[in-house]
């Protein structure tokens, strides 16, 4: 946190754009965006339209805009729209203009980050594969290729965006635009040709004549006219590199709270989502892209953080004439408290900083005493009373619950059949589609079609052989996330790369026959590398070397595998013969083959299908995959992505104390969940349900138990609030009424929601009728936070209201 001089040091932007009932100017002064003739605090949030079905879209940016924000960002994901080169894809979630028209009819602004290189933990960090496979191509770099590609997609989104006027210069929603990604992170690691390399990138942008500013991220020396921004969980000390150019932070990691701001500021994320199919990078990235943002991955409110930045969007809106154009007094009060003023000559507004990280600070301010708790800021509207502090919590946390699916009963009503994956002499022949005699890199034989790739040679072995024991391994040198190995057909054993370090060797005693052996490898990956210098370059896959190693007492002998004739085959058979797909002319596998007897569990590389009806209601709605191992889902033949609950969060940096925001963040702060399964709930959208029966299918790479497997929905269970007196308190189910109060004391309440007790002192009027009355079959309600209210106390100065209810 920094002094609050900079808490909003507004700067502007200049160009003008018409729509179609009036003339807007943004107008460069150094302070403040004008829209419409007033002075703007302009407040962002990003909602990834691939992350989400096109049905959620319309709710999720409605409830973006009652929650305060003025705009919606969003990346550009090249990859998806252009799976293959020249051909395209803008159907259903993909569908980017109909997104930036939803949010054009919401009435908000749109930030669109074109990049197209985009990072966003997203596989390949936005690239299409094909795009590396290129003859004589270069990444993100001054390579004719690979700028002649970039250029042609982004012209592309330029041109489908002009094409239906939504550029602001055209009357509009887009005010921004965005080439390139926090390329200034890596820029030393391509020398001079990086700096061409962002020179071009410039000069493209400009050329494409789109009337809104460019901006760079990350980009301490982005040529003009781009605007260099600032991403991370600080950006006070940022400092454009441009005097002229607007302060602006694109990506607030909204994990937690500002405490400083800019001509505009974005929260990355506003809503986070799932990353279906095989979109997440890493490796290693969850499908669930919650992000911990203001609205959950379901869409649902995130409380308290939802509330609590609406009232800071409310605070900050309601004073921004103050801040856009009063004059700016910052006075150092000591002891790590300071103050900013703005002022005109018809209304003051003050901001109250504390940046001692353990200490509260009580002080005299203009004549009045304040006390601001530790590492937060309090926002004076009149500078004589707080409206609002980040430390002070004044809205309801909703607690989330997983409800069973009411339309049957689940588990034990699904029922299974199953096949298996490897079918024939698929693989025990070593029947591949092309062949090298060498190993080569997944990205480069799968090209981005799949995550699985087999690598399969054969051995002829003479009992003569010096490498022939009663003794021998094979050793397989990978850079692929997993590999299972097999030998003549038969299973040899698994392993996978810690999370971290994805070089690892396996290393497995074999037994082997005189004459021909089969090595079978199958090499997965779970997201290819999305971020970090010449990210592409990383190798996936069995680079090798692949070794049968004999053992004869102390000696050692040694055969070397890898410039033997390998066999590639990309994809599993039941993915690309389409097991998921509940079209026959799609699913090219007979229904004969699926089997209902002896349905085996803890067996890998095996197919589940089941169906189920959808849940009742319109609560999100999610599928319980605990007891199985590693895999795929489909609903109704779309992919709800890849899921690993067996994989176990790491036990280190777990703490068991209440995590305290008191302090700068970093990632190694209030970790949570440390042993448990990195994700057990997986997200199925409404709009990939039919009404009646659905069909679940299941790819179970390394063996598990579908007879656990269930639907639920995601609701709030309890709503819980601990807000302060001349507070308005306002609960709300969501939805659903309120049925109960199970707590309710004003005064000096002690605990937290789920553990409130009364505490020393306690108003005179009964809370727990006063909430009843006043919220008990109602689905919303509003409580001032009095002494008016709940009585008269020998509580002293300050004075909560805790509540719990039941919905």
């Amino acid at each position: 946190m920094a002094p609050l001089k900079v808490v909003l040091s507004l700067s502007a932007i200049l160009f003008f754009f018409l729509s179609s009932a009036h003339a807007v100017e943004v107008s460069h002064d150094g302070r403040a965006i004008t829209i419409d003739g007033k002075r703007r605090v302009l407040l962002s949030g990003s909602i990834h339209y691939p992350r989400s079905t096109a049905e959620m879209w319309p709710d999720l940016i409605k409830k973006a805009k009652e929650g305060g924000l003025d705009a919606i960002e969003t990346y550009v994901f090249w990859d998806v729209h252009e799976p293959a080169r020249r051909q395209y894809d803008f159907n259903g979630n993909l569908d980017l203009i109909r997104f930036l028209k939803t949010v054009q009819d919401a009435g908000l602004y749109a930030v669109l980050r074109i990049g197209p290189y985009v990072c966003a933990e997203w596989n390949y960090g936005g690239f299409p594969v094909w795009l590396h496979n290129l003859p004589g191509v270069k990444l993100r770099t001054a390579n004719d290729v690979f700028m002649n590609e970039m250029k042609n997609f982004t012209t592309l989104i330029v041109n489908m965006a002009k094409q239906e006027s939504l550029f602001a210069s055209q009357g509009g929603p887009i005010i921004l635009a965005q080439i390139e990604n926090e390329y200034g992170n890596v820029i030393s690691a391509y020398g001079d040709a990086g700096k061409a390399y962002i020179d071009w990138c410039a000069n493209m942008a400009v050329s494409q004549d789109i009337g809104v500013p460019w901006i760079m991220c990350q980009q301490s020396d982005a040529p003009q006219p781009m605007i260099n921004t600032c991403n991370g969980w600080y950006c006070d000390q940022f400092t454009p590199n441009n005097p002229d150019s607007p302060k602006m932070w694109t990506e607030n990691w909204t994990g937690w709270f500002f405490q400083t701001g800019g001509t505009f500021q974005n929260y990355y994320m506003y809503h986070g989502g799932t990353n279906f199919g095989r979109t997440a990078g890493g490796p290693y990235i969850t499908t669930s892209y919650d992000y911990d943002a203001p609205l959950d991955e379901y869409g649902n409110l995130n409380q308290p953080k939802w509330g609590h930045l609406k009232e800071l969007h409310d605070m900050l809106h309601s004073v921004e004439g103050t801040l856009t154009t009063g004059n700016i007094t910052n006075v150092d009060l000591g002891n790590s408290v300071y103050a900013t003023v703005y002022a005109t000559p018809g209304q003051s507004t003050c901001f109250l900083g504390n940046t001692n990280s353990t200490s509260d600070a009580t002080f005299v301010f203009q004549g009045k005493q304040f006390t601001v708790p530790a590492w937060s800021v309090s926002i004076l509207p009149d500078c004589q009373n707080e409206g609002y502090n980040t430390a002070k919590v004044n809205v309801q946390s909703s607690v989330m619950v997983m409800e069973p699916n009411k339309a049957e009963s689940e588990p034990e009503s699904l029922s299974w059949t199953w096949r298996p994956e490897i079918a024939d002499d698929q693989v025990t022949l070593g029947k591949g589609r092309v062949a090298a005699h060498r190993l080569v890199d997944q990205k480069d034989a799968a090209n981005g079609a799949s995550d699985y790739l087999w690598y399969m040679t054969s051995v002829n072995l003479k009992d003569d052989d010096p490498v022939w024991s009663d003794n021998m391994t094979l050793r397989v040198n990978c850079t692929g996330q997993i590999l299972h190995a097999y030998v003549n057909g038969n299973y040899l054993g698994s392993q996978w790369a810690l999370y971290g370090n994805f070089h690892y060797v396996f290393e497995k005693n074999v037994k082997l026959n005189p004459g021909k052996n089969l090595i079978s490898l199958l090499s997965v990956t779970i997201g290819l590398q999305n971020y970090g210098p010449m990210f592409d370059l990383v190798q996936n896959g069995v680079p090798g070397p692949v070794e049968i190693e004999g053992r004869k007492g102390d000696e050692r002998v040694i055969k070397d595998l890898s410039g033997h004739l390998w066999s590639y085959k990309v994809g599993l058979h039941g993915i690309n013969h389409k097991f998921f797909s509940i079209d026959p002319a799609l699913d090219s596998a007979s229904a004969s083959k699926w089997q209902s007897k002896d349905l085996p569990t803890n067996r890998s590389l095996s197919w589940y299908k089941t169906t189920f009806k959808a849940p009742l209601g319109t609560d999100p709605v999610v599928v319980d995959l605990q007891g199985l191992g590693k895999g795929e889902a489909w609903v109704n033949g779309k992919s709800i992505g890849r899921y690993w609950p067996s994989y176990d969060a790491s036990l280190d940096g777990c703490s068991t104390d209440p995590c305290d925001y008191r302090g700068a963040y970093d990632n190694t702060k209030c970790v949570t969940n440390c042993g448990g399964p990195t994700q057990r709930w997986y997200h199925v959208p409404r709009s990939f349900m039919e009404e009646d029966v659905n069909t679940l299918v299941l790819f179970e790479e390394f063996g598990g138990n579908p007879s656990l497997v269930n639907f639920q929905t995601v609701t709030v269970g309890s709503a819980c609030a601990n807000a302060h007196e001349k507070k308005t308190l306002k609960l709300a189910c969501q939805g659903r009424p309120i049925s109960a109060v199970k707590f309710a004391s004003f005064g000096d309440p002690q605990g937290s929601c789920g553990s409130f007790a009364k505490g020393s002192c306690e108003g005179s009027n009964d809370a727990v009728a006063i909430l009843q009355n006043a919220c008990v079959g109602k689905e919303s309600c509003s409580i001032d936070v009095s002494e008016k209210t709940f009585g008269s106390t020998t509580c002293g100065s300050t004075k909560r209201l805790a509540v719990e209810v039941s919905c």
